[in-house]
């Protein structure tokens, strides 16, 4: 698949000046750990237990019956902009049980990127409930699974009730040149919002 090659480097360069903090969120078995080991430049941390039979009454496997682990803190990795400036992606558990930890993520992010599934759209309005909920601006790419039903933009806009200025992108996790679409749709919907919005 299209990964970004992992760097040797595993030490930020001493020119670097500035970093940006963007979360990826979604549901449950939505993409975010391939998303964000997708993008990563270093090898991404990752909290990945295996699944055991304790979690199957809350863990809804409907979508991915072949997933045997599952995030139980976050995911972490980084993106060198240039010499001045990178990009740390925090991957958020996809289970309510986890909503303190997501709350707890979002101090210093300047936004999230939404996952979503055409096959369980509504498990995607907790998430996006609660980035409202804390002023997150977000955008929403849906990642595209194999046999997921294909919905016009329109359809899916209606069903997630998203506003108007509100992104969404479809996207392949696994695809890096896809991936890094989804997330410049998010870093230029962020630059066009005013202050006025920004304290809502």
């Amino acid at each position: 698949m299209g990964s970004a090659p992992v760097s040797d480097q595993v030490y930020l360069s001493d020119s670097v000046r500035a970093a940006v903090k963007i979360l990826v969120v979604g549901h449950f078995a939505v993409g975010k750990t391939t998303f964000v080991g997708t993008l990563s430049e270093i090898r991404p941390l990752r909290t990945e237990e295996i699944m055991t039979q304790a979690g199957a009454h809350v863990d809804d496997l409907a979508g991915s019956p072949e997933k045997t682990t599952t995030t139980v803190a976050m995911d972490f990795g980084r993106i060198t902009l240039n010499d001045h400036l990178v990009l740390y992606l925090f991957g958020a558990p996809g289970q309510k049980r986890f909503t303190r930890l997501w709350k707890d993520m979002m101090y210093g992010a300047l936004g999230a990127l939404v996952l979503a599934d055409t096959r369980r759209l509504d498990a995607s309005f907790d998430i996006m409930g609660l980035l409202e909920e804390h002023g997150m601006p977000y955008a929403v790419a849906v990642n595209q699974f194999e046999g997921a039903p294909l919905f016009p933009e329109e359809e899916i806009r209606e069903a997630l009730d998203l506003l108007p200025e509100t992104p969404l992108v479809t996207c392949d996790a696994r695809e890096a040149g896809s991936s890094t679409k989804a997330l410049i749709s998010l870093v230029e919907y962020l630059q066009t919002r005013t202050p006025a919005q920004e304290q809502r």
